[in-house]
């Protein structure tokens, strides 16, 4: 089976701080994840000045401070991202960046990116679907807060523009997910109806979802994380810190791994068990030349190195040819 593709979502968790940025590129390097995850956005595109806090954002940061002061503090700069994208070929990971306007998204096909992720606010802005599929490259679309019409219809979009590699990732906004929001069915919904690759973007707490996810069929894996959830920030109480993700990415693995071709047959590694676990048909007592085989006195027993006792009905009614000790296995 392929790679489960798993990103690992920085977000805004650097809070505007280049050596936080890079920090956070070591720890998702560190566990493992194909890809570490920023976020690129112009304030002024992307919110007007007096829009609301979601209300996790509220609890989070100042509740004073406007949706706009708060995201313009959490702006990369043309040269954090150089930094970056950089930093994060020296360390071996991947850099994606997901844009939140068309400007954003120029500049990073102009850097240079591999992959465009869109988020899941955006899947009914047409013009940013629009110029990520004419962008040619690979896109990744969250689906939260979505319906599957929206979803279809976004699709439709990506794929009319030129996209022809899209992967839609079942999503739910809220920071963090009560567990009886994820419907993590809703993944195999958007496979069978939309007819794309799915994967799963999660916000709740802990790593269970999104190893469920991984055993779901899901080929890319998207999850937030924080140096400490105690920092300042709207995001990071939501996150997972550095062993947890780790954790998390290791389990994915192992789920990868257990997956399998789905052909049901002998493992290699436990082919060796077969004739110490099986059974065959052995004497139940001692029986003389010319007796009979019946059902008291042949039985099954271990190893199964002789005789199947699936044969059994072919054994039973049949004469002994010779003598048998009890526990000897029968031959015809």
């Amino acid at each position: 089976m392929s790679k489960i593709f798993i990103i690992a979502e920085a977000g805004v968790n650097h809070n505007g701080d280049i050596e936080t940025a890079k920090k956070l590129v070591d720890v998702a390097a560190a566990a493992g994840a194909d890809a570490v995850k920023f976020q690129t956005f112009r304030a002024e595109k992307l919110v007007c000045k007096n829009a609301q806090k979601a209300a996790y954002q509220m609890e989070t940061t100042d509740a004073a401070e406007s949706q706009f002061e708060m995201l313009k503090k959490l702006e990369l700069t043309p040269q954090m991202h150089e930094e970056l994208m950089a930093y994060c070929r020296q360390k071996g990971i991947r850099f994606l960046s997901t844009p939140f306007d068309v400007d954003s998204l120029h500049d990073l096909v102009e850097r240079g990116i591999e992959l465009i992720k869109l988020p899941s606010g955006e899947i009914t802005n047409y013009p940013l679907l629009r110029e990520a599929a004419r962008s040619g490259k690979k896109i990744i679309l969250s689906t939260g807060m979505s319906t599957l019409d929206e979803v279809r219809n976004a699709v439709d979009v990506l794929k009319g523009s030129g996209g022809t590699d899209i992967t839609a990732l079942h999503c739910n906004t809220e920071y963090p997910t009560p567990y009886a929001d994820v419907n993590l069915a809703a993944m195999g919904t958007i496979r069978d109806e939309i007819g794309v690759p799915v994967g799963y973007s999660d916000h709740t707490t802990g790593i269970e979802i999104p190893i469920a996810a991984a055993a779901l069929g899901a080929v890319v894996i998207e999850k937030h994380f924080t140096l400490d959830r105690n920092m300042e920030g709207p995001d990071h109480k939501a996150s997972l810190e550095p062993d947890e993700l780790a954790e998390m990415v290791r389990a994915v693995r192992h789920i990868e791994l257990a997956i399998g071709s789905g052909r049901k047959e002998p493992s290699q590694s436990e082919k060796k068990n077969m004739n110490i676990a099986r059974k065959s048909i052995v004497a139940g007592c001692d029986i003389k030349a010319g007796e009979s085989f019946t059902e008291e006195n042949v039985t099954a027993k271990r190893p199964g190195t002789g005789l199947s006792p699936m044969l059994w009905n072919q054994v039973i009614g049949q004469k002994a040819k010779r003598d048998f000790a009890a526990d000897e296995m029968i031959e015809l």
